[in-house]
């Protein structure tokens, strides 16, 4: 088989651009730090990179959403404090009012602090976030959720909590409605000593209390009198029942709140494993590609001197 000068000529050149471009291969490595930089250099390394950076977008919205979560928590657990304290002045108010040797004036004065206490409740039940959105609404986060009527408090929220899912398999509760907060007893409430049904609305038992104490008791009988002792003593029992309840809540609060510290951490974790395992991927071996970048140079630096030597060589340059 002969073989011509032409084809000799193209082999070489055909080799001196593989090498150039072998060689700029691992430059391009050295400029980005990637070791793929196109799924055509490592498709296996390239797909499996792709899986990887969707597991860490995942990972990064469920980090984004904790985050939102342990905002809507912290706050709602913050104004529950303020009712948890609300509650308990209202139940020092309560037993004090519960003195038999208190004029009606002092009884009436009593009347007049737990109407501000009262207040003071109504305005925390229609807190809002630093967005204007109502806390205790549930989904229904653009209206006000309890309306005084004058002669009753009534909630007009949305019925479900708000819920986040702040993990692949955790979903949980960041926004308790107002019947929850408000309008509920535990189930192991202090029972009505006469069987009747417990109060569970907050707002009405403080009313029934401060329109029995702003009741003259001058010229009542002890039959009417004991009768308005009992709306104090059930006012009471009633409010013992909705601080618990008010407790329980605060409790679930800070549960959800420890949980969402501890999937931060595993998020953390998870972050890192994941940047580790798309390092090992796609990332550039400095110490290889640095070696294989010098010896490629050199290589090629080589071709380029023999093509060159090879094309000034001839017969008649041997002949002579």
């Amino acid at each position: 088989m002969r073989i011509s000068t032409q084809m000799i000529f193209e082999q070489n050149v055909r080799g001196i651009t593989q090498s150039q471009q072998k060689w700029l291969n691992y430059g391009e490595q050295l400029s980005t730090g990637k070791r793929v930089n196109r799924p055509s250099d490592d498709p296996v390394a390239a797909s499996q990179a792709i899986v990887v950076s969707q597991a860490q977008a995942q990972n990064s919205q469920y980090a984004t959403a904790r985050i939102f979560a342990t905002q809507k928590a912290s706050l709602e657990e913050s104004v529950l404090s303020q009712v948890t304290s609300s509650i308990q002045t209202a139940q020092e108010k309560i037993v004090y009012a519960s003195n038999g040797t208190l004029s009606d004036d002092d009884r009436a004065s009593l009347a007049t602090q737990l109407q501000g206490v009262r207040d003071q409740l109504l305005n925390l039940a229609n807190s809002t976030d630093g967005n204007g959105r109502y806390i205790f609404a549930g989904y229904k986060t653009d209206s006000q959720p309890f309306v005084d009527s004058g002669t009753s408090v009534n909630y007009v929220g949305g019925t479900e909590d708000i819920t986040q899912k702040v993990d692949s398999a955790r979903t949980m509760v960041i926004g308790h409605t107002g019947t929850e907060v408000f309008d509920s007893i535990t189930s192991n409430a202090e029972a009505e000593p006469d069987g009747s049904a417990s109060e569970t609305n907050l707002f009405t038992m403080l009313d029934t209390a401060i329109a029995a104490l702003n009741t003259p008791q001058e010229d009542l009988d002890q039959t009417g009198r004991d009768a308005l002792q009992a709306v104090v003593d059930k006012t009471s029992r009633g409010l013992k029942n909705s601080l618990n309840n008010v407790l329980k809540v605060r409790s679930e609060l800070g549960t959800q709140l420890n949980e969402l510290d501890n999937l931060d951490s595993l998020g953390d974790d998870r972050s890192l494993q994941q940047s580790q395992q798309m390092s090992n991927l796609v990332d550039a071996d400095w110490n290889s590609v640095i070696s294989s970048y010098v010896m490629q140079q050199t290589a090629l630096q080589a071709s380029y001197k023999a093509f060159s030597d090879m094309q000034g060589m001839s017969l008649f340059q041997l002949n002579s």
